[in-house]
């Protein structure tokens, strides 16, 4: 797909969350924000558009006609997300589901804009009630684990993907979330193996990439880091991309990078 936007913006939209996880790996603490897996939830038949401010207009409109429907308001919080309104989009979700309990498209939905939000636990608790054991989602249980990462929970978010992953074998979605789980415990050697992996396949998206670029380039080795970083892309974007990426590893010593400054939607959204 061709990219009309800046490119220093489009960096910060896919580098943002593994930027934040590598300054973390780095020693500096703060709260992580890690890869989004929960799948759209939005109706199929609904065309996405791409401005994330027209996806809340189209289906905020549609939402303020029914407030109990619930996927409209699975659109609209979707949306809110998008565009970084991600209060707004709890409030939305936490509403549908007081009016549609039960209903577990809404509770995955809600527990997803729980998780974008900073509320680690209360996300586990709703994400847990949007799935079963016997019918397990994989997309739910890598969320699942990603809250758990941001709990400080890192063996059992572990537990979390490798049930994910014997669902859907080497996920890339689910393998990135595992190696920035090792990354925040600076076990960068397995971290890079597992985005290897995920880097590998064929469903691998571009945030995967800066995700190993950054691991790649903890551990000291710049150029192939760059490299990493600025393969396949255009001249401008490429030099955005190693810029952004040089900042990152710059920052050892200085402060937490912000989560998600830019909106980070992310592949499976």
């Amino acid at each position: 797909m061709r990219r009309q936007s800046n490119p220093a913006r489009h960096v910060a939209r896919h580098l943002a969350s593994a930027a934040l996880v590598a300054v973390l790996a780095a020693g500096l603490g703060g709260c992580q924000t890690m890869s989004d897996v929960t799948g759209s939830l939005a109706s199929r038949n609904d065309p996405v558009p791409d401005d994330p401010r027209r996806a809340v207009e189209l289906y905020g409109e549609r939402y303020r006609k029914n407030p109990k429907d619930a996927e409209a308001a699975i659109a609209y919080g979707q949306a809110l997300r998008a565009s970084g309104q991600r209060s707004q989009a709890c409030a939305v979700l936490e509403q549908a589901t007081i009016a549609n309990p039960g209903n577990r498209p809404l509770l995955a939905a809600y527990g997803r804009a729980l998780a974008d939000n900073g509320n680690s636990q209360a996300a586990f608790d709703v994400l847990s009630r949007a799935h079963s054991p016997d019918n397990p989602d994989w997309r739910i249980l890598s969320v699942q684990g990603t809250t758990l990462d941001k709990l400080g929970r890192h063996e059992e978010a572990r537990s979390y993907y490798a049930s994910a992953l014997r669902i859907m074998p080497d996920e890339p979605s689910v393998l990135s979330n595992l190696g920035l789980s090792y990354m925040l415990t600076k076990e960068l050697p397995k971290a890079e193996e597992t985005l290897r992996r995920a880097y590998a396949s064929a469903r691998a998206d571009t945030r995967i990439r800066q995700n190993l670029a950054l691991v790649v380039g903890l551990q000291g080795r710049f150029a192939e880091a760059e490299s990493i970083v600025k393969a396949d892309l255009p001249a401008d974007e490429a030099a955005a991309n190693v810029a952004y990426l040089r900042d990152m590893l710059s920052r050892k010593n200085g402060p937490p990078v912000a989560s998600r400054g830019a909106p980070v939607v992310a592949k499976d959204d």
